[in-house]
């Protein structure tokens, strides 16, 4: 008995510490730092094998339900080995790589499903991902108001005066904490009492047990302002509206409290705080964006500063080429050059900065609709759970995973996050939140939810 405990216990803890370490190593974005995830990723998976065996328990409801979400994220996987093994990738050292990822995130949405079973597990996971995200967007903030300009005990060397975090790009940064500001917000909703409004429970809200929880939304929200990142904010702003607004609709008892807390996350959160903190300057970054010169009397007074539109229409002729079986996971870097331009020749492009088009390119359509329909079923658990107003714990974590979910889907139309390991491996940690979010144990003390 005790060394089922132990098992398990060792399992739970190697989780929530993995999940704490996949950003610091420059998002683990390096081959050693690919490497030692997929290495501790199989460690824990033994470790739950063996629990798992020891415990001779059924398979968890939470399980059960993610079937046909496994199945697809394998089927992905399965797509990718028949490409290395039929001679399709045009990169073989690099879809060899994606098929060990791939095969880690297929593991750790499995351990995830099955450890994190119980509402008191639950709300650690969702913790841990908050307090993560909280020292991201602490140490980038410190970094860049400082001076000092450090990544992971490197000196950075691009994005000086920007918030990334221990990532090297600050759109990564942006894109882990659209995940972690969701978890975020969508715990506070979990965590209310469900009381009809007051303004005690308001100030209880800012001065009580609850305000280390705000604190590190602020944190994250000056972080993620403060990284200039345009498409990170907007898809966070989006996706809050989008998700708030459907919470809001659908919650008709607690409608004035839900609408109060939200606009005040919006409004003080957002507005007033992050004002001190460079919104302006993220203002105008979006203001002057020009995807072509600006040409007046035939003078150009204002050149293109922006590249990424060129790069998804440069990269159509790949995708038409490679549509139906891919070019190979992972092969961007090595087929694009074949079809770029002059006016982007010189430049180097190992990313789509577009997951969309990049997904489309590598896998083509055999091995991106298994990857679509995994992540549309996640949105669809999210959403389910979200509906369930009678359970203000369930619609809070539903609230949580529908939110991030859609914040990095629209963040993909102009970046690679799901291509960096750490913000993959986070996505999919995110979409199993999404099942447990209706799927989960509650423990038998709690009368609702």
């Amino acid at each position: 008995m005790q060394k089922r405990a132990l098992l398990d216990s060792s399992v739970y803890l190697g989780l929530l510490a993995l999940i704490v370490w996949l950003p610091l190593p420059l998002g683990s974005n390096r081959d050693w730092s690919m490497g030692l995830l997929v290495l501790l990723v199989g460690l824990l998976a033994m470790l739950w094998a063996a629990a798992r065996l020891r415990q001779q328990k059924p398979v968890s409801r939470a399980l059960r339900a993610a079937w046909p979400m496994l199945a697809l994220l394998l089927a992905a996987q399965v797509w990718v080995a028949l490409q290395l093994l039929l001679g399709i990738s045009l990169d073989v050292g690099a879809s060899f790589q994606y098929l060990m990822l791939g095969l880690a995130y297929s593991l750790l949405f499995v351990m995830v499903l099955s450890v994190f079973h119980t509402r008191r597990r639950l709300t650690a996971l969702l913790a841990v991902l908050v307090a993560s995200g909280t020292v991201q967007a602490f140490y980038g903030t410190l970094m860049t108001l400082s001076g000092l300009e450090w990544t992971f005990f490197t000196e950075k060397t691009s994005y000086r005066g920007l918030a990334t975090g221990t990532f090297v790009n600050r759109n990564h940064l942006a894109g882990y904490l659209e995940l972690t500001l969701a978890c975020g917000i969508g715990l506070l909703m979990a965590l209310r009492d469900g009381g009809s409004f007051s303004w005690k429970a308001i100030l209880e809200l800012i001065m009580g047990p609850k305000a280390r929880l705000r604190i590190g939304l602020v944190i994250m929200v000056i972080g993620l302002v403060m990284s200039r990142s345009r498409m990170g904010n907007t898809a966070f702003f989006i996706s809050l509206v989008v998700i708030g607004g459907i919470f809001i609709l659908l919650n008709k008892e607690n409608r004035v409290r839900n609408i109060i807390l939200l606009a005040s996350f919006v409004l003080i959160d957002i507005l007033m705080i992050s004002q001190y903190f460079g919104l302006d300057k993220l203002k105008d970054r979006l203001i002057n964006t020009r995807f072509e010169d600006q040409v007046v009397n035939e003078v150009v007074v204002a050149r293109q500063n922006e590249v990424r539109d060129d790069v998804y229409l440069q990269a159509l002729p790949t995708l038409e080429q490679h549509w139906l079986t891919g070019s190979g996971a992972g092969s961007f870097e090595a087929v694009f050059p074949q079809y770029m331009g002059p006016d982007i020749a010189v430049m180097h492009f190992d990313h789509a900065h577009n997951d969309f088009i990049q997904f489309a390119i590598e896998y083509g359509l055999i091995g991106t609709l298994p990857l679509a329909a995994f992540v549309l079923l996640a949105f669809w658990h999210a959403l389910r759970a979200l509906w369930r107003t009678e359970s203000w714990y369930r619609s809070g974590v539903g609230f949580a995973a529908a939110m991030g979910i859609l914040a990095l889907m629209i963040h993909s139309f102009t970046d690679f996050n799901l291509q960096i390991p750490a913000n993959a491996a986070t996505f999919v940690v995110l979409c199993a939140i999404a099942v447990l979010a209706n799927q989960h144990d509650k423990e038998r003390k709690q009368r609702r939810g």
